[in-house]
């Protein structure tokens, strides 16, 4: 097993959830951890990463929609340390919703931030990276495994993560540097909270069958993350029972998947989209 000691680490969306749990893991394991957040970090936040183990944190103020700012932040790391090891490409958001209810610009800005956002992180990173023969741990999905309704733009964009990084894989390793994607289904972080807050959400995510309706402590997800970080995995699961989903995907993204959810959809799609617009219409007017 690898040793983190002295190792930078970027992680994206590093303010908070998973970004953040995997960031102070590692932080214990003596790693340098840069927490870069589109939003500036509390100093509160970096103060809470550990530092007995002589690692010295940062927080780094980037957006993965902006191209400049990472290479910026990247700048910023390699004057701090002069190298980076590795990096999570962990940003991201969702939102729940059908096609037919949600506003177009939200939908592509959820594929630009998930999907786009990844490539323009590896892009920015990738020359300091290979120079260290370092290793990525790209964020993909539990949604990128099956098809269901009201997360049609997320699952594209976590599917194209999956396939990114696999063609990413490929492209470096004879240069040293591994590829690693993780799956990780519903986990409790502030992102997750907003979204099981709505009913009618809450109730299709607890329609769906195990293992996608397993909730994992953020904790638990950061400690896999962690795992996969330092073995340098080509894959990793959240719930560990999504390994074997993977194997037999085919079945919960074809005709037969179709033929046993469209019955139920007749009568969840309008609940899902009638809570959800509900739940806009309590927050608009909250705002106002």
């Amino acid at each position: 097993m690898a040793s983190m000691a002295g190792k930078v680490v970027l992680i994206t969306g590093g303010a908070s959830g998973i970004g953040l749990e995997t960031g102070r893991r590692l932080a214990s394991q003596g790693a340098h951890v840069v927490l870069v957040d589109r939003s500036d970090i509390p100093a509160s936040v970096i103060g809470s990463l550990d530092t007995s183990a002589h690692g010295r944190h940062l927080a780094v103020t980037a957006d993965v929609t902006d191209t400049a700012s990472l290479e910026s932040a990247v700048a910023q790391i390699l004057s701090e340390y002069g190298c980076l090891d590795v990096v999570v490409a962990n940003a991201g958001i969702a939102e729940a919703g059908t096609v037919a209810i949600s506003d177009v610009e939200t939908l592509t800005r959820i594929v630009d931030i998930n999907l786009n956002g990844v490539i323009r992180t590896v892009h920015a990173t990738l020359p300091a990276v290979t120079a260290q023969r370092g290793f990525y741990l790209l964020v993909s999905s539990a949604a990128a495994l099956k098809t269901v309704p009201g997360q049609s733009a997320y699952a594209a964009a976590k599917t194209g993560v999956e396939a990114f990084g696999g063609g990413l894989r490929l492209e470096v390793a004879h240069k040293g540097v591994g590829v690693g994607v993780a799956h990780p289904a519903f986990v409790r972080t502030p992102m997750f909270q907003s979204q099981h807050s709505i009913e009618s959400v809450r109730a299709s995510i607890e329609e769906l069958p195990w293992p996608f309706d397993v909730v994992t402590d953020v904790e638990d997800c950061a400690d896999a993350f962690v795992d996969a970080i330092v073995r340098r995995r080509r894959k990793v699961y959240v719930p560990g029972a999504l390994r074997g989903v993977d194997k037999i995907r085919g079945v919960f993204t074809g005709s037969l998947w179709d033929a046993i959810l469209r019955p139920k959809m007749r009568k969840t799609v309008p609940l899902l989209e009638r809570g959800i617009l509900e739940s806009r219409a309590r927050a608009a007017l909250t705002r106002q």
